[in-house]
């Protein structure tokens, strides 16, 4: 009997530990689910009554921004029943361009002249300069050598390689028969640009070229001359009245002024090349091929008649230099 009920005891105190350990267990489960802030899951109302916590005013701020933000639309216009609905596109106007004229600068080089390969590479220099577009014809007479050609390539200008095969003992006449050649190669194929003759001597400002491109029909502009050996520089060129041609002289440094009839020196003017063949574009009934061979002779005739339309560059202030000429010609005599 003692033994039985010893075991009795024992299962008594087994099933008392069982129940304590159970409660232990089911409190500190409930304990872990509950809030650890200051505001408890539930909190106790006066009335006997069980109320959710209001949360914190900054999650309240917060979740009204993120409503506002998500799922309130702009308000749309309503559009009318039958009305169309029209867009204006607004469309800045842009500033017309003008465009460049052609320049064609015609060049005369022998090889009387001296250091004709130096003086050619300083003027293609220059005019690789200038804004396209150009078209450079350089004239000279039939040879083996190949030393030009090969130079006009290497420019990357635009060019036109003229030759003859008459021989000359003049340098004045061999250059002038040059030019003729140049005008009619313009006057055949109708090149439609601003003619200007431009010497191995001479040497520009870059503005000159721009001006050039102003020219409507025929144009002109002082030019300074400096001798060899010689200590004054002679001005060349118009008399102007803003870019009214008034006039010609021939002035010195020490401001002596002597009044001269031209002929207009080569390199002073320019002109617009439809005058060697569309003639009624000007009001004219004769051309090069109709009055005479000598191109050069023709065209200073029509700017003499026509000094009404000879205009003086720059147009703001015709006694601006942008040419100079170099006369090494004394030299070459001497040495051929």
């Amino acid at each position: 009997m003692g033994s039985v009920e010893r075991s009795k005891k024992k299962i008594h105190l087994w099933k008392k530990a069982m129940l304590h350990f159970s409660l232990c267990f089911v409190m500190g489960f409930f304990t872990g689910l509950a809030p650890t802030g200051k505001s408890s899951f539930f909190s106790a109302a006066t009335n006997g009554t069980t109320r959710f916590a209001p949360p914190p005013l900054d999650e309240m701020s917060q979740r009204k921004a993120n409503v506002n933000r998500t799922w309130i639309a702009p308000t749309l216009p309503v559009k009318p029943r039958g009305q169309k609905t029209t867009t204006k596109l607004m469309v800045k106007q842009l500033p017309l361009l003008k465009p460049r004229r052609l320049l064609i600068i015609v060049t005369p080089t022998s090889t009387k002249l001296p250091y004709q390969a130096v003086f050619l590479r300083r003027l293609a220099n220059t005019i690789k300069l200038v804004p396209q577009p150009l078209v450079w014809i350089v004239v000279e007479a039939k040879s083996d050598s190949t030393e030009l050609p090969e130079m006009l390539r290497k420019t990357g200008i635009m060019y036109r390689h003229v030759v003859f095969n008459e021989n000359f003992t003049d340098l004045d006449a061999e250059l002038n028969h040059q030019r003729n050649l140049a005008l009619k190669h313009i006057e055949h194929h109708r090149l439609n640009g601003i003619v200007h003759f431009a010497g191995l001597s001479n040497v520009y400002d870059l503005q000159f070229f721009q001006q050039l491109r102003d020219i409507e029909v025929f144009g002109t502009w002082p030019t300074a001359f400096l001798a060899a050996n010689r200590k004054n520089v002679i001005i060349e060129g118009p008399v102007c009245d803003s870019s009214q041609v008034i006039g010609w002289h021939l002035r010195s440094m020490n401001n002596e002024t002597d009044t001269i009839t031209p002929p207009i020196h080569i390199s002073s003017f320019a002109f617009n090349s439809s005058i060697l063949w569309d003639p009624e574009r000007w009001g004219r009934t004769s051309s090069v091929q109709d009055t005479s061979k000598n191109s050069i002779k023709f065209v200073k005739q029509v700017v003499l008649e026509d000094e009404g339309k000879l205009k003086g560059i720059p147009a703001e202030d015709c006694s601006k230099i942008l040419l100079w000429r170099f006369n090494f010609r004394a030299r070459s005599i001497s040495n051929h």
